[in-house]
């Protein structure tokens, strides 16, 4: 394809001499786990989305896990959550030993805060929201429901750096959240990486013991803990692009308001924002009519598009010993049979978006 949905070569053609600089000055050190790098990497994540604390991961779906480790979610718990998102965010409820229970999503793909209390039982001990694509959910009913029951909040914040809600930042809503550092992501590593953000000592002080081993020194094991630490390396390439995060977003949103622009039929759906909202722009995600004939319209005209994602997780081989079957949840059966993923990142050219919308448009008028 010679217009890719996302283009990690032009990134680094672009970063190549600051990436290699990174490399030089912590490999030049001789020492790559748990160093200054990663302690200077996670303040500066708190200063920008504002929170106490930080604790970097060797992956989005271990900061989920040692989320719901750190406020005690156990066998038997059960915890709500979407049925569309990537398959990390239900396999960390389970190999927690918890029951993920879903809710439906609304049209913006987000959980459906309205119709969470009804799925909420003695067993319920915490909400996971997806922010999924990079939009917020509607975290003020979301709060409301879960001081209702006293439930937890952890936010599944994977694909939200950068992105706010009435001016504070995605991971400030919950007890606990959960980024992701995959290289698809708006901040990305090298290779994987995650880190959880919060406001409470007690879970960062608990999860900093976890993940090294449970060590409080070098030879002295007070619990039994994992390995999941993110490299120096990896904390020193994410504070240089942190600081080009802001810069990205705004090009993506550009290249968005184009689409919006230029798009001529109304079989082909991009969702809006909220007034108060900041999308990240990880992924842009668009309902189509005839979605799987349009995307190998775009695959012969050099276009690639992307699927996110065609099964919800309900329906799942995997997840089969949960009962869920088709028709449980209408609304996000409805959406993965529409939703398709087109280019949008930083190195776009407008005349690549104008020959994507070209395409589209000549699609559906024919």
């Amino acid at each position: 394809m010679s217009i890719q949905v996302i283009d990690l070569k032009k990134r680094y053609a672009e970063e190549r001499i600051e990436i290699l600089k990174c490399v030089d000055r912590v490999l030049k050190k001789g020492n790559l786990i748990l160093t200054k790098e990663v302690e200077n990497f996670e303040r500066s994540i708190c200063k920008f989305t504002k929170l106490k604390y930080c604790l970097t991961l060797n992956s989005g779906t271990d900061a989920l896990m040692m989320s719901l480790y750190s406020l005690g979610i156990k066998k038997g718990d059960e915890v709500i959550t979407t049925p569309i998102s990537f398959v990390a965010s239900v396999n960390a409820i389970i190999h927690i030993g918890a029951k993920p229970v879903f809710v439906d999503v609304g049209m913006d793909l987000n959980i459906n805060p309205d119709l969470i209390e009804k799925y909420i039982t003695k067993k319920t001990r915490a909400i996971i929201p997806v922010h999924w694509t990079g939009r917020i959910c509607d975290m003020n009913k979301i709060r409301l429901i879960a001081k209702k029951y006293n439930l937890f909040v952890i936010e599944d914040a994977a694909q939200a750096m950068g992105a706010t809600y009435k001016n504070k930042h995605a991971g400030s809503f919950g007890e606990i959240s959960a980024f992701s550092a995959h290289p698809l992501k708006n901040l990305n590593a090298l290779g994987d990486g995650g880190f959880v953000v919060t406001n409470k000592k007690k879970l960062f002080n608990k999860i900093k013991l976890y993940r090294n081993h449970g060590l409080r020194g070098r030879d002295d094991a007070v619990v039994v803990g994992v390995n999941s630490r993110l490299d120096s390396l990896n904390a020193e390439v994410l504070n240089f692009r942190l600081s080009k995060l802001n810069s990205l977003i705004k090009k993506r949103q550009a290249n968005i308001n184009l689409y919006k622009k230029l798009i001529e039929t109304n079989k082909f759906q991009i969702i809006e924002d909220q007034i108060l909202q900041k999308n990240a722009h990880v992924m842009f995600v668009v309902l189509c009519e005839k979605r799987d004939i349009l995307q190998k319209h775009l695959a012969r005209n050099g276009i690639q598009s992307l699927i996110y994602y065609k099964t919800p997780l309900h329906m799942q081989k995997s997840i089969k010993f949960l009962g869920y079957k088709k028709g449980d949840f209408p609304i996000a059966e409805k959406i993965t049979k529409k939703v398709l993923a087109l280019p949008h990142h930083q190195h776009l050219k407008k005349n690549e978006i104008k020959k994507i919308c070209s395409v589209i448009n000549e699609f559906y008028n024919s």
